[in-house]
């Protein structure tokens, strides 16, 4: 197959010449999107069991909060890790072992029997979902040029967004339609995962070259960046060099900082809100118009949205400076949690949910984009597993003492001004990136 496209300098891109390759790119892309549509049935479904563990072992929100947090921290560690392994590996090889890994660790977590044998699988579990998003992440700055990748990135946030809402769905059909017990929440939703990560296997291929064309511009955005990023760039790097080009980079430190309070404010609705919605609270909400655990879903239906409109509008409003619009995004999310705490049993609280889920996810898809925005497409592996490291370990610290100001308070609506005041912080931090 002859080359679809030549050399570009750094910082521009031409589509290719030929309509094949650009086919190409997107069967990347949606083969990706396809594959990380099934992850979160492995990881985000923890809440809408919390309701059936407690009942059966008798543990406080404290305590499940804790059990949400070893997956987080597992799946920070492996973060850390597992984007270095992509860069190294390659991207395909990898996520498709974290589909059928972590489908086979939901299964253990099942058959748990008290708090020991459900926290530690489940923090296994957090590693086996790491070899997801930062391999994905690697594969499509493989293909996908630089003034593109804000779309790209979009694209690929949006259809993690969906695989909340398919979390979400399947959790519901299996504890409010299905009537059965929490168990299987973690035995039949991830086993779309598996055919979805079997079925990325044999589509995707790891770079153009793999299929006889040359590759795009794969470099940073502006020409700043490409300096520092380039700077002591070797051919084949090893993995210390790629580390410590990754963590000596301030900006990225900068918003990996800013991601881990974004995160929080995100795990905080995810994990609490079916919490919310499932409780006392809403037991006699909406006027029996609409089942409280239904309207739960118009939260990631928000999310899925919100980072399909902020990686675009970073690329083509705000011209590829990704920190505008997380900050924007970041200060709408606030007041929309404002807005569900001083609405939380109303059924008008269904479209300030969606709100809160849009604008709290949103800023996601620019994060990821800033990663090889920052440190170029070589490295871009390894740059997105220290940021979510940094979002995966705040995000951690915030289930546990969300669980325990439930517990003495009773109220499960105070979760909406925390997610709040993290989104405020993320905003605050953001604002330094200033690319």
């Amino acid at each position: 197959m002859q080359a679809t496209n030549q050399t570009l300098p750094a910082g521009t891109y031409a589509p290719p010449l030929e309509n094949s390759f650009r086919k190409a790119q997107w069967r990347m892309l949606l083969a990706a999107m396809f594959c990380y549509f099934f992850f979160y049935t492995g990881r985000q479904t923890f809440g809408f069991a919390i309701p059936g563990i407690q009942k059966e072992f008798g543990l406080s929100k404290e305590v499940l909060g804790w059990a949400s947090s070893c997956l987080l921290w597992c799946y920070a560690v492996g973060q850390a890790i597992n984007g270095n392994l992509a860069d190294k590996f390659g991207g395909r090889r990898v996520m498709t072992a974290g589909a059928i890994l972590s489908c086979a660790a939901n299964w253990v977590v099942s058959f748990a029997i008290g708090f020991k044998s459900l926290a530690i699988p489940w923090g296994v579990n957090g590693y086996f979902q790491a070899l997801g998003w930062a391999p994905g992440s690697r594969l499509l700055s493989n293909w996908w040029g630089a003034q593109e990748r804000g779309k790209v990135f979009g694209c690929y946030t949006f259809a993690a967004g969906c695989a909340s809402v398919l979390s979400f769905v399947t959790s519901i059909l299996v504890v409010n339609v299905f009537h059965l017990d929490w168990r299987w929440i973690f035995r039949l939703p991830v086993l779309l995962m598996l055919v979805g990560g079997i079925t990325f296997y044999l589509i995707a291929r790891e770079r153009p070259e793999d299929l006889g064309f040359k590759s795009p511009d794969t470099g940073v955005a502006n020409a700043e960046d490409a300096r520092a990023a380039h700077a002591g760039h070797e051919a084949e790097e090893s993995s210390w060099a790629r580390y410590k080009a990754v963590l000596s980079n301030p900006k990225l430190m900068i918003a990996a900082l800013s991601i881990g309070f974004q995160n929080a404010a995100r795990y905080g609705l995810i994990v609490w809100v079916p919490v919310h919605f499932l409780g006392k609270d809403w037991a006699k909400a909406a006027d029996g118009m609409i089942d409280p655990a239904w309207i739960s879903v118009a939260l990631p239906v928000g999310m899925a949205f919100g980072a399909l409109t902020n990686g675009w509008i970073s690329d083509k409003v705000f011209g590829s400076k990704r920190y505008k619009a997380i900050v924007l995004y970041m200060l709408l999310g606030a007041v929309a949690s404002i807005g569900m705490y001083l609405l939380p049993t109303s059924i008008l609280g269904l479209g300030l949910l969606f709100l809160a889920g849009f604008f709290v996810y949103g800023p996601a898809s620019s994060f990821w984009a800033l990663c090889p925005d920052l440190v170029g497409a070589k490295r871009a592996g390894t740059a997105t597993g220290v940021m979510n490291f940094f979002s995966y370990l705040l995000a951690g610290l915030g289930e546990p003492l969300i669980g325990r100001m439930l517990d003495h308070s009773g109220n499960t609506s105070l979760v909406f001004p925390i997610v709040a005041a993290s989104c405020l912080i993320s905003a605050c931090i953001a604002a330094f990136i200033r690319r």
